[in-house]
């Protein structure tokens, strides 16, 4: 299984992510983004303000975090530098998805400092 896995939870709009290392867990945050966010590899069609429902799956835990948010980023096919086709996903100011941030950014620690690339900057 790739460290990035998604699958369609039964309708449009919910997705299921695991994420189970922390090199893909840093380059998929999106922390320059008010709340935190994901990049979710996809080639299912989104457009900007699309709501979005997650369960998310980290490292070893085996508890679904159930989040939700808004596509506040679009990486098309064939997108410049090779990037990853996909979209970058705002966690909702709510209790879930302030959990998820709070869980992400305790798993990245120190790495949030770093300065090495990540599928959206």
């Amino acid at each position: 299984m790739s460290e990035v896995a998604k699958h369609p939870a039964g309708r449009a709009g919910m997705l299921s992510l695991t994420i189970k290392e922390r090199t893909a867990l840093y380059a998929a945050y999106m922390p320059h983004i008010k709340g935190g966010g994901l990049f979710i590899p996809t080639n299912r069609p989104y457009q900007m303000g699309d709501q979005v429902y997650m369960l998310l799956t980290l490292m070893e835990d085996t508890n679904k975090l159930p989040v939700s948010g808004r596509v506040v980023w679009i990486t098309p096919a064939g997108a410049q530098g090779s990037r990853q086709q996909g979209i970058g996903v705002q966690f909702d100011d709510n209790e879930g998805g302030n959990a998820v941030r709070q869980k992400i950014e305790g798993i990245l620690g120190n790495a949030l400092k770093s300065t090495r690339g990540t599928h959206t900057m």
